[in-house]
């Protein structure tokens, strides 16, 4: 009777180990909702996998005139440029705004550089655009560029999970036309348009609202998921857009 008991045991305890290391094979990011939280203009926090990382925090000034501005404690903070109202920070968490390669507490982020303007930078200089992988989703930030993206550039974003892209035109930012056919070219299952006018225009705003985007994507699927988006554990394989606040 004793053997059987301590052979159950052996044989408990080795099914408890097996277990336990099939759990932590598994990356804690696909365990956990990523949720996407919307600020306007070209800010987004994204809270998952085990960092919350926010993009282009912005001073209410120029287009971004009038919206309240991001009061949130990341870890991670991603900017187009130093402009007020794409790269305004004054709290914590690490600000990345230059191009390059970082790693931090586990996560991998890719700055790339092109023209921040119509012109090749002779106006605005040249903005970041980034990648990175947060809870097994690959995200691909184009919040704050004007630039064309060389086939290098295509090539390393490769097929974006998220998609955040400029599409106001203006000074800036991609011309809806511009936006509509990178979103073409790199496919991506979700796109969450940036950078375009909501309701009264402020006086120094160049931008257009969503209309001219639409108008060349109608083909694609349009979802309204207001200031907050949970990502679905299946994504889709066709693009859809996403329209949030």
């Amino acid at each position: 009777m004793i053997t059987k008991f301590l052979r159950f045991r052996l044989i408990f305890k080795q099914v408890s180990i097996a277990f336990a290391m099939v759990i932590n094979s598994i990356s804690p990011g696909l365990a956990e909702a990523l949720e996407i939280k919307s600020f306007g203009h070209s800010s987004f926090l994204i809270e998952g996998g085990g960092h919350s990382v926010l993009l282009n925090p912005f001073k209410a000034v120029a287009c971004a005139k009038g919206l309240r501005e991001p009061n949130v404690i990341p870890d991670i903070i991603l900017a187009s440029s130093e402009l007020a109202d794409e790269g305004f920070w004054k709290k914590k968490g690490v600000f990345f705004v230059k191009p390059g390669s970082y790693r931090i507490r586990g996560l991998n982020l890719e700055g790339f550089s092109t023209a921040h303007d119509h012109i090749g930078g002779r106006r605005f200089g040249y903005g970041t655009f980034w990648q990175w992988t947060q809870g097994g989703i690959n995200f691909a930030h184009l919040g704050g560029i004007a630039g064309p993206l060389n086939p290098q550039d295509k090539l390393r974003l490769g097929r974006p999970d998220v998609l955040f892209i400029g599409v106001g035109g203006g000074a800036k930012v991609f011309t809806a036309k511009q936006a509509a056919k990178i979103v073409d070219e790199l496919n991506p299952k979700i796109v969450i348009p940036t950078q375009y006018l909501r309701g009264n225009r402020p006086s120094n705003c160049d931008q257009t609202d969503i209309q001219p985007f639409l108008n060349l994507t109608k083909n694609l699927e349009i979802i309204k998921s207001g200031k907050r988006y949970v990502l679905p554990n299946k994504l889709p394989e066709r693009t859809i857009i996403n329209l949030m606040k």
